[in-house]
């Protein structure tokens, strides 16, 4: 089973992921470790070329979850899949989420990289943004697949 979820930050996605890993026992993947390489420095974008080939592998395999916001570069991710997951949640839950995120990983409570208080309000910002703007592109897209597509609004 080949399964992409898309959605924007807050969304569930990373949660979905890992309750389908755990029911159906498929290795799941976050595009944002093929967006970005974090052994640079927090925030450096990885080189396309190295980050296309990643995909490439990611995809060649037998099974898998792959989850994250980008669309642009993963037409093949929306190809090869089996199923689409689109999420979509209220402004004020994502906000909600991101916001809780941000402070579990401050104080220890889970696993997170390097955000500060900056990075925060601009991921807040994107957030808004994708709402408004990206996920309008997304739907168009993945027109192209309605056999596929499960929409999961919460």
């Amino acid at each position: 089973m080949k399964i992409h979820i898309i959605g924007g930050p807050g969304s569930g996605k990373t949660t979905l992921a890992k309750q389908l890993f755990e029911e159906f026992q498929i290795p799941h993947y976050d595009l944002d470790d093929l967006q970005w390489d974090n052994s640079a420095g927090y925030g450096m974008k990885r080189d396309p070329k190295e980050r296309d080939a990643l995909l490439a592998q990611l995809l060649s395999r037998k099974d898998w979850i792959i989850e994250g916001v980008y669309y642009a570069w993963c037409e093949r991710c929306f190809a090869d899949a089996d199923r689409i997951c689109l999420l979509e949640v209220p402004r004020r839950v994502y906000r909600c989420r991101i916001i809780r995120r941000f402070l579990r990983r401050k104080l220890g409570l889970e696993p997170g990289k390097r955000e500060t208080l900056k990075s925060l309000t601009a991921l807040l910002k994107w957030a808004d943004k994708y709402e408004r703007v990206n996920l309008a592109e997304i739907k168009k897209i993945l027109r192209a697949y309605p056999d596929k597509v499960i929409r999961r609004e919460k």
